[in-house]
């Protein structure tokens, strides 16, 4: 492995809006050698998501936020090519926080096995992984639906909105997801079982909730924001219950724009609204991957990945991402 060089993407300049191919870098390095207590691991998938966005932004945040020149955030599936620790040995398939780079030598207690009998290893950053696990702790630990509830869902043919329906229905719910175009609703119907969908691009959303819901929507799991959650608190119905998990919409504003001027609208309905990050629920991640890839044995859960192939596509792909191109949960795929 002397041979190889680690690739890396890293941010260039902080967008200004919409991030351009200018905003990203790459930079090449040594092969890392790993140290005692350390593996060196090679990525097999890079995961893309709206967050990483936030990340490239200045300002306060949840997170760590990027410098020019530092590597892009992010989180892969890898395999272990060396071994300096009895955690893993040679060949095993691990998630690894390294950000957007194939190569890294890292602590092998800041890695966690994937458990390639559940599914693909892809899944790992996918329905089994993060997005799979904010779907779940979103809409069961956080909205708490109750057989019979209208359920929301924006961003609904996306990596966490899929399973967010899905598990819905299978909690009887009446599920709605709002989507970008024709196909992605009709695959959310047809193909995941979904109630209803809306075309948030050619259908007035809130006019369309008020048919497809008249007794108003118990629950929503917002994954973007702006316009599309101003229609849904038009129709929210009494004790409802929102979910706050992503504002994509609002992610390339180079201002910040003007929230809800609806919010009334909880005062009368006695309303909640609660955000949530996914690592709160860190501990109880092996309890819902065991269910979730039990629904996908038994066909509840269907998912789908839009997987780019080639390192060197990732910035192109993550813009587009950022503007609804990619179907289902994009990941690049950077070695065998």
């Amino acid at each position: 492995m002397a041979d190889y060089l680690n690739r890396a993407w890293t941010m260039a300049s902080r967008p200004d809006g919409e991030p351009t191919p200018a905003n990203f870098a790459i930079a090449e390095s040594a092969m890392p050698e790993p140290k005692h207590g350390e593996l060196l691991i090679r990525t097999l998938y890079l995961s893309l998501d709206p967050y990483m966005r936030g990340r490239m932004r200045s300002g306060p945040s949840y997170a760590v936020v990027l410098e020019p020149g530092d590597v892009m955030t992010g989180e892969v599936v890898a395999r272990v090519e060396k071994s300096e620790s009895p955690l893993y040995k040679v060949g095993d398939t691990v998630l690894a926080k390294i950000g957007w780079q194939e190569w890294a030598a890292v602590g092998a207690h800041t890695v966690k096995p994937v458990d390639t009998e559940l599914g693909p290893v892809s899944t790992g950053v996918g329905v089994l992984g993060m997005p799979g696990m904010t779907a779940y702790f979103g809409l069961l630990s956080v909205l708490k639906p109750r057989a019979g509830d209208t359920l929301v869902v924006s961003a609904a043919s996306g990596a966490v909105g899929a399973v967010v329906g899905q598990i819905g229905k299978i909690n009887g719910c009446f599920v709605i997801g709002v989507a970008g175009s024709d196909e992605k609703c009709r695959y959310i119907v047809d193909e995941l079982g979904f109630n209803a969908a809306i075309n948030y691009k050619t259908q007035n959303v809130s006019e369309e909730l008020a048919q497809l819901s008249p007794t108003g929507v118990d629950c929503y799991f917002d994954n973007v924001g702006g316009s599309i959650t101003d229609a849904v608190f038009d129709n929210l119905a009494l004790k409802s219950r929102v979910a706050i998990c992503g504002q994509i919409s609002q992610y390339n504003a180079a201002e910040p724009q003007l929230g809800p001027r609806n919010l009334s609208v909880l005062t009368r309905m006695r309303g909640t609204v609660e955000g949530f990050l996914v690592y709160d629920f860190e501990l109880q991640y092996e309890i819902a991957r065991a269910r979730i890839a039990g629904w996908i044995k038994d066909g509840r859960i269907k998912y789908k990945e839009d997987i780019v192939d080639g390192f060197e596509n990732a910035p192109e792909a993550f813009i587009g991402l950022l503007t609804g191109k990619n179907f289902g949960k994009l990941l690049v795929k950077v070695s065998e």
